[in-house]
């Protein structure tokens, strides 16, 4: 755990930030399942997306929140094999999800109980940004894969060597930086219980930056300017 006090005073605005750091805890990156959409619907503005599965829609109720592909949405409208979720126009344009067509393969997970195990990192369903698929490929002599991200600008402050990062709702950890292309290694299993092997090169896929790094980003927003403690540094440190 990140003691943030030894590089930030305590104030009660501070420990407020905190707790809401906590709160925001929903997701872990763990991917559950993968579901197939069946179904994409316009109505009005906004479209129905019909999700199919086999152990997802039997935990779900009306009103529940679950990530598909890395986005936090509610599911309605549920039976046994199958869900829908509404998605307002941002999230269609915003997301991924602009690729998005019938028979596509959509990486599931429910939120994440108060008395479960923490598997990956903190995960909120909220996309940071869009980056594109350069490649997935296999690693030589192994049976292991290199998965190369372009990212946008405003993911690449937040990401450093070794530190976390959400692809599409997977947690993976960054291998290599070569300014915007981030690398990370994916295993066997990843690619056979998510839906990467799926995607196209070129493909958007959505990015969510480390929690962390955005609340000391906030927090150092509050610093006086002759602190000499930066958000870069903070983040080159892997915080």
């Amino acid at each position: 755990m990140i003691n943030i006090s030894l590089y930030l005073s305590v104030t009660p605005q501070r420990v407020y930030d905190v707790l809401l750091l906590i709160e925001a805890i929903m997701f872990t990156g763990i991917v559950e399942e993968v579901g197939r959409v069946t179904r994409i619907e316009q109505h009005g503005e906004n479209r129905r997306m019909t999700i199919t599965a086999t152990n997802t829609p039997k935990e779900l109720k009306p009103g529940d929140s679950v990530a598909v592909s890395g986005v936090c949405l509610t599911a309605v409208d549920i039976k046994p094999a199958s869900f829908c979720a509404d998605l307002a126009p941002e999230t269609w344009g915003l997301t991924s999800f602009s690729r998005i067509h019938e028979g596509a393969l959509v990486n599931l997970e429910l939120p994440m109980k108060a008395d479960g195990r923490f598997g990956g990192h903190i995960v909120q369903g909220h996309v940071d940004g869009v980056g594109r698929l350069i490649g997935l490929d296999r690693i030589a002599d192994s049976e292991n894969w290199w998965l190369h991200i372009e990212m946008p600008r405003e993911i690449e402050k937040y990401t450093v060597y070794k530190g976390s990062i959400c692809i599409e709702g997977i947690s993976l950890t960054v291998a290599n930086l070569e300014g915007r292309k981030c690398t990370v290694a994916i295993i066997p299993h990843t690619v056979e219980m998510t839906n990467l092997n799926s995607l196209q090169h070129g493909d958007p896929v959505n990015l969510e930056a480390d929690l962390i790094a955005k609340y000391v980003e906030k927090l150092m927003s509050n610093e006086t300017a002759e602190s000499s403690l930066t958000v870069e540094e903070l983040v080159r440190q892997g915080f």
